[in-house]
C-alpha cells in the first residue's frame, strides 16, 4: 500500500548572526533564509523544490541542533519521493546522528528501508519511532503497511488500529486498514475504511480501491461511479479509465468501454491489458481489423497472454 511520511514541523532555532553585514542586507539574508526554510519544511513544497531548499539550508550552515536535523530530515523525504533512496538513507542517517531522539527521522528511514523491500530495518526504525513517542500514529501506520509487506495481515490490522486511535484523522491509516480488511475478504469493514479515508482526504487511489470491493461485491454502478471519481481526480492515472472502462464492458456499454480505454492508453500505452480489452470491445462493435491491430499490440508487450492469442485465432488472424 502506502506509507505517510512526516514532514518537520517548525522549531526553534539559533539566532542568526552575520560578521559585519549592514542593516539591509542582515535582513534581507534573514528573509531568505526564512523562506528556504519554509521551502524545506513546508507540506505542500514539491519533492524538487524541497531537494533545493532543504540542501541550501544545509550549505548555509545557518542552522544547528534539531532545525540542521529537520533540514536532512526533509531532504531524505525529499530525495526518497525522487526514488533517489541510497542518497535519501545517508542524509536520514545523519539527521538521526544529529538527533538521535527525533522519531520523524527514524519514520522516514524506515520508508526508504520499506521501498528497498527490506521490511526488518524499516521495522526496527518504526519500533524505535514508537519507543521515542508511543502516541507517533504515522509510525504506527508506516509499520503496519511492513506487516502488510510481511504477509501479517493480524499484525498491521492492530498497528493501524492503534494509528487511528491515537490520529482519528489519519486517512491513510483508514485506507491502509480497510486494504488489509480486502485482504482478509472483511468486505463490510472495507468498504466503511475506504469510505472514511475518502470523508477525511479524497484521493484517487481510494476511489480505486473503493470500487475494487465494489466490483468484487458486484455492485458495479457503484464500481463505476468510483473510477470515474478517480479518473476525474487524476485525468492522467490510467488506472481510473481502465477499471471503469472494464466495468464498462461487463456491462455491455462497448462503446463507453472503448472511449475509457482510449483515454487510459492515452496515458499509459504499456498496459497489455488495456490493448486487450480495447481489442474485446472493438470487436463487440464490428471493428475487426483494429481488434487485430490491438490484440497483436497486446502480444507484443506480454507474449504469453492468452485471451489475446485467443482473439486472434478467432479472428483467424497471425499472431
Amino acid at each position: 500500500m502506502r506509507f505517510f511520511t512526516c514532514l518537520t514541523a517548525s522549531l526553534v532555532g539559533a539566532a542568526l548572526t552575520f560578521a559585519h553585514p549592514s542593516a539591509a542586507s542582515a535582513e534581507g539574508d534573514q528573509t531568505r533564509n526564512e523562506q528556504l526554510w519554509q521551502s524545506c519544511i513546508g507540506a505542500t513544497t514539491t519533492a524538487e523544490d524541497r531537494v533545493t531548499a532543504c540542501s541550501a539550508v544545509i550549505d548555509g550552515k545557518t542552522e544547528t541542533g534539531s532545525k540542521l536535523a529537520g533540514a536532512y530530515c526533509n531532504l531524505g523525504y525529499g530525495l526518497t519521493e525522487q526514488r533517489q533512496l541510497d542518497a535519501a538513507l545517508a542524509d536520514l542517517n545523519e539527521a538521526i546522528r544529529i538527533d538521535s531522539a527525533y522519531p520523524c527521522a527514524y519514520t522516514n528511514r524506515g520508508r526508504v528501508y520499506a521501498f528497498k523491500r527490506d521490511f526488518d530495518h524499516a521495522m526496527a526504525d518504526y519500533d524505535e519511532a514508537i519507543r521515542i513517542d508511543p502516541t507517533f500514529a504515522l509510525a504506527y501506520n508506516n509499520r503496519g503497511d511492513a506487516w502488510l509487506g510481511k504477509g501479517d495481515l493480524d499484525r498491521a490490522l492492530a498497528d493501524f488500529n492503534a494509528a487511528i486511535k491515537y490520529n482519528p484523522s489519519l486517512a491513510i491509516a483508514y485506507g491502509n486498514r480497510g486494504y488489509a480488511y480486502q485482504r482478509k475478504r472483511d468486505t463490510v469493514h472495507a468498504l466503511a475504511d475506504y469510505t472514511m479515508q475518502i470523508k477525511l482526504r479524497p484521493d484517487a487511489l481510494a476511489y480505486i480501491n473503493r470500487g475494487n470491493v465494489y466490483r468484487d461485491t458486484e455492485q458495479l454502478d457503484r464500481a463505476a461511479a468510483d473510477y470515474g471519481e478517480a479518473a476525474r481526480i487524476a485525468p492522467t492515472d490510467a488506472r481510473g479509465w481502465r477499471n471503469r472502462g472494464m466495468i464498462r464492458l461487463y456491462q455491455g456499454d462497448n462503446k463507453g468501454g472503448l472511449a475509457d480505454y482510449d483515454k487510459a492508453l492515452q496515458y499509459d500505452p504499456a498496459d497489455a491489458y488495456s490493448w486487450n480489452n480495447r481489442a474485446q470491445a472493438k470487436l463487440r462493435l464490428g471493428d475487426k481489423a483494429g481488434a487485430i491491430a490491438d490484440f497483436r499490440k497486446a502480444l507484443e508487450i506480454s507474449p504469453g497472454l492468452r485471451t489475446a492469442r485467443d482473439g486472434l485465432q478467432q479472428l483467424g488472424a497471425a499472431q
